[in-house]
């Protein structure tokens, strides 16, 4: 029998999201040494049926119907937020208000006020947060972020991000329900910006600093869906496709780009970056390779493929042997990870968190306003 300490897990959705996060319950515990071992202790979700299937399937102890009565049961040490994203102010300030540490699903809030609103019920209650940006943990993205800290690119000029999917071009997609809520602004409060362009804001800022002003445009190309749950027609109110210009504190400038409407991308999401002494890029697409260009390297310049594996890059050593590769799924293992040694450590916080997770929330917020008023927008 382990002897580790338990850290008792209850998760609200049984989705895309909740699979993954609960994958990576079971993973982290068996590659990574920590002292904390979560637990699937309960299941959360209003379909009976469904919720009880998923926690069969992966292997929680017990379901729950009513996320309330989840938040109120002593044996749960923290919950899990794989909800849509009109539920996560509400869960999660009951939640800290209950004394659970929370591991929340990204954009935090609908908004920023929404997400504020969280972020103070958490400080208030002085518990760990996290909030699931997960590209951070890509072995080939932290290694990103370790030559940009050690300063190997030198003083920063460009950032360039997108993040590209097709699957909303056919008219005929519904919105609303339980796979479609993306698409609903009563659920999702955004579309692309929320959904997709956060993750490149988070990733963003954590490789090159904060940023201080957008200009942006949007476009909703299909006006009308029928509501998978009325039959009925109804005006779409997210952003279809979000295109903006930003500055950094650095001085860098920047574009990033999202859509669903980009034909053949399901999902493309890469970003550049150009400093005085050298570049970097990644896709996911190769999300095991970063492409690094050092104009230190004199006759040999040219740009380098690094197949992020050896046991000398981030995470690799706790995997296989150098030379294979790993997945999506294993950046969900890796956050956790981080966020068990953080507590285990003792540290007061752990990131990204709903700290960050509020900052990402006001650029998002930003970048929509920007769109309306046509206007630059200071941060």
């Amino acid at each position: 029998m382990s002897s580790k300490k338990k850290l008792n897990i209850g998760i609200v959705g049984y989705g895309f999201m909740g699979r993954a996060h609960t994958n990576a319950y079971r993973q982290v515990s068996r590659f990574f040494d920590c002292e904390y071992e979560p637990v699937l202790k309960a299941a959360c979700g209003r379909n009976e049926e469904r919720v009880k299937a998923f926690a069969e399937n992966w292997g929680y102890e017990s379901v729950e119907t009513d996320w309330r009565k989840l938040i109120e049961r002593d044996d749960i040490d923290a919950i899990d937020i794989a909800a849509p994203n009109n539920m996560h102010k509400e869960i999660a300030i009951a939640a800290a208000e209950a004394g659970k540490m929370i591991l929340c699903e990204k954009p935090l809030g609908m908004n920023s006020a929404e997400s504020k609103e969280m972020a103070a019920a958490a400080e208030k209650a002085g518990i760990k947060t996290l909030v699931w940006y997960n590209y951070r943990f890509v072995p080939a993205v932290t290694m990103a972020k370790q030559l940009v800290d050690a300063g190997k690119l030198g003083k920063i000029y460009h950032y360039r991000a997108n993040f590209l999917q097709d699957w909303t071009i056919n008219e005929d997609v519904p919105l609303g329900g339980e796979a479609l809520w993306r698409l609903d602004a009563e659920a999702s409060g955004s579309g692309v910006t929320g959904d997709l362009l956060a993750h490149c804001i988070d990733t963003a800022m954590w490789l090159n600093g904060p940023i201080s002003s957008v200009s942006a445009m949007t476009e909703t190309f299909v006006k009308e869906r029928t509501n998978s749950q009325t039959g009925e027609k109804q005006e779409v109110k997210i952003d279809d496709a979000c295109a903006f210009l930003a500055r950094f504190e650095n001085g860098s400038l920047a574009i990033f780009e999202s859509t669903r409407y980009a034909r053949g991308h399901k999902a493309l999401k890469t970003f550049e970056i150009n400093g005085k002494d050298a570049s970097i890029s990644w896709d996911l697409h190769d999300l095991h390779r970063l492409a690094y260009f050092d104009n230190a390297d004199g006759d040999l310049r040219g740009w380098r493929s690094i197949h992020v594996s050896e046991g000398e890059h981030p995470y690799m050593d706790k995997w296989w042997v150098p030379g294979l590769n790993i997945g999506y799924e294993h950046s969900f293992t890796h956050c956790v990870y981080g966020f068990l040694k953080s507590l285990e450590a003792g540290e007061p916080e752990f990131h990204p968190n709903f700290s960050d997770g509020v900052k990402t929330d006001v650029i998002c917020d930003a970048v929509l306003k920007s769109a309306r008023t046509k206007s630059w927008q200071e941060i």
